[in-house]
């Protein structure tokens, strides 16, 4: 049997973060928001954006949040399929116009098509090419559409 798994706790370098002064220095975009790359081990899994709340709530929480452009809201990475995303780093780029977190995924997949990563497809031969197999259905975990 498993020893039980202890509540996971942000990274030091995260706690550091903790201070939100840093916060002041990023250059959220006309509309508020800023382009937020997440990472794991090199594998860039996807691209959202973050408004000062989600970042906010990203450092308190040690789990990614984002601002829907869409569903003008905010949201948790996960809450619906329970893929969430641990994060161990955040950095910015040298404008402070961009985040990039460095997160563990939780579950089989960070896209909502059923893949690993949004970035599943590349261009080979003048089209768009699947380089990724599923990794769990989409319509077992949110429902048919």
């Amino acid at each position: 049997m498993a020893a039980p798994s202890k509540a996971w706790r942000p990274p030091a370098s995260l706690a550091a973060a903790r201070g939100m002064k840093w916060i002041k220095e990023i250059r959220f975009g006309p509309y508020g928001l800023v382009p937020a790359i997440v990472q794991e081990g090199g594998k860039v899994l996807m691209i959202a954006y973050m408004n000062r709340r989600a970042l906010e709530l990203t450092v308190r929480t040690g789990y990614a949040h984002f601002y829907s452009r869409s569903r003008k809201k905010l949201w948790k990475k996960g809450e619906e399929s329970g893929h969430v995303q641990k994060v161990a780093e955040i950095r910015t780029d040298c404008d402070a116009d961009a985040i990039l977190l460095k997160v563990r995924q939780k579950g089989p997949g960070a896209c909502h098509t059923g893949h690993r990563s949004c970035f599943f497809r590349a261009v080979r031969g003048g089209r768009l090419v699947v380089t990724d197999r599923l990794r769990f259905d989409p319509g077992q975990v949110y429902g048919p559409k």
